[in-house]
């Protein structure tokens, strides 16, 4: 009897242990791996270029072209001008300026050969370094030059519409005189983002709030109360050897009496793959950037999932003869059919790796946050896979439904294909979508070498404990009637 108290209170100091260090030793090292990203993002003001219809004047000596605009940019960084060359090799300079109209300032300033530009290609302005308190403050474009004579001058392009959902001063002009349209120009830039300028507060608000879970933890089991989480953590601890054993049986039956065995793990990603990418990148012209990479990841993440929830369906009508003669938890059933499909999905991992480094990625410190929406995606499936196991009890037909949903919900995840080509009114599927949330910003951390907003790792967590929750929920309500149906 004394041992069965003090065995919640040695859980209770291991877990405190474990959850305080362990979220430390997170919260320091993604501070680290997020770098720039975490206090910095591309600036949602940034300004594209309009498309072009037609030349703004030839730019000759005595010419000024100019663009007054407002900017919602930060943190300005470069400024974008498009031109026109009347498919013919200019000669003479010209010259780009920012101007801050208020003050009366010049903020940038360069002079372009206009025999170095190319029909439809730009002039950049770069800041040495980004240009801040800009934010809603009028601003100029002027384009002259000094030089250029007629029949050899360059055309700052434009477009004859006005640019949509702009605030502020915008007005076009030609030598001074206000003009019909919108020069074609780009600003880019960078936002501050007030999450990661305020990362240790928030930091430190987690590790309070585990602090009093653990307390209510403690208080309860003083009190002699359930506790859901040390129980949980005593059976698993208590089964441990037969989670083990459930785990190597799922493992090795999958590659029963198969010559290559667990070869597969590794080769088949890759097989799909090459089948996907021959297919998208030949005959329907993928123009996706490094698309094996993209695609191979896209593979393995929707392979983990389909296989995970598919096992975890089935996995109370599979150990029947388990659950009626041998007594243990039996969330462990949908758990060790979880647990099987990441080990295998740990193996799957290979072969993105090595594509990625065939076909030229750089990796860059960023990849290992990765891992995090890996293992979210592992939570995700896990609640999902409870919530089928319980479904599947009850009604039979649900394997042949879930077939039918995996395959839907494969098409509606960019696996392979980019998710610009849906058109505005289906992007709604993709906001509401968990596993592309998932696939998206692995890919972003991998591919593209940079992290993500702090508030996506916080959405994807809570995504993954939604799942979990209900799916655990719905699984304790129905659990005690299984026998029944089996």
């Amino acid at each position: 009897m004394q041992q069965e108290q003090t065995q919640p209170k040695t859980i209770l100091h291991q877990l405190a242990v474990v959850l305080l260090g362990g979220y430390l030793a997170v919260v320091v090292l993604f501070y680290f791996l997020a770098g720039e990203q975490l206090h910095l993002r591309e600036s949602r003001g940034n300004i594209d270029i309009l498309p072009a219809e037609s030349g703004t004047v030839e730019l000759m000596a005595g010419c000024i072209v100019e663009q007054k605009f407002t900017t919602k940019v930060q943190r300005l960084e470069q400024v974008s001008v498009q031109w026109g060359t009347y498919y013919r090799q200019n000669i003479g300079t010209v010259l780009v300026e920012l101007w801050d109209i208020p003050n009366n300032q010049l903020l940038l300033s360069q002079t372009f050969d206009a025999a170095t530009v190319t029909d439809g290609g730009l002039t950049t302005l770069t800041a040495d370094e980004p240009i801040e308190g800009l934010y809603q403050l009028p601003l100029a474009l002027r384009i002259t030059s000094l030089d250029s004579q007629q029949g050899s001058s360059l055309s700052p392009l434009m477009n004859n519409g006005e640019p949509e959902n702009v605030e502020g001063e915008w007005e076009f002009l030609l030598n001074g005189t206000p003009a019909q349209g919108t020069l074609c120009f780009a600003v880019r830039g960078t936002d501050y983002i007030w999450t990661g300028l305020h990362y240790w507060e928030f930091a430190s608000a987690g590790f309070v709030f585990l602090v009093l879970l653990l307390a209510v933890i403690w208080y309860r089991c003083k009190k002699g109360k359930r506790s859901y989480i040390i129980n949980a953590i005593i059976a698993v601890q208590k089964y441990r050897f037969l989670i083990r054993q459930l785990v190597g049986r799922d493992f090795k039956t999958k590659y029963k009496r198969s010559v290559l065995g667990i070869f597969w793990s590794f080769l088949n990603p890759l097989l799909t793959m090459c089948v996907q990418y021959f297919v998208f990148s030949t005959i329907f012209k993928s123009d996706i950037p490094n698309f094996a990479a993209y695609l191979i990841i896209g593979t393995v993440v929707f392979g983990f999932f389909s296989e995970s929830c598919g096992m975890a369906l089935t996995s109370i009508l599979g150990n029947a003869s388990l659950i009626t003669k041998v007594y243990m938890p039996k969330y462990i059933y949908p758990l060790t059919r979880t647990m099987s499909s990441a080990v295998n999905l740990l193996i799957s991992m290979l072969p993105p790796l090595i594509v990625c480094m065939v076909t030229g990625v750089h990796f860059q410190k960023s990849a290992i946050l990765a891992l995090y929406f890996f293992a979210c995606l592992i939570v995700f499936s896990l609640g999902l896979g409870m919530l089928l196991a319980t479904s599947m009890v009850f009604f039979r037909d649900t394997q042949f439904l879930w077939g039918v949903l995996s395959m839907m919900w494969m098409y509606a995840t960019p696996i392979f294909y980019p998710e610009t080509i849906l058109p505005d009114n289906f992007k709604i599927v993709l906001k509401i979508n968990p596993l592309y949330h998932f696939l998206k910003n692995a890919r972003i951390c991998v591919l593209d070498g940079i992290s993500p907003e702090p508030i996506v790792y916080i959405q994807c967590l809570l995504l993954a404990l939604a799942a979990l929750l209900i799916g655990a929920a719905v699984f304790q309500k129905f659990q005690n009637k299984f026998v029944l149906y089996l």
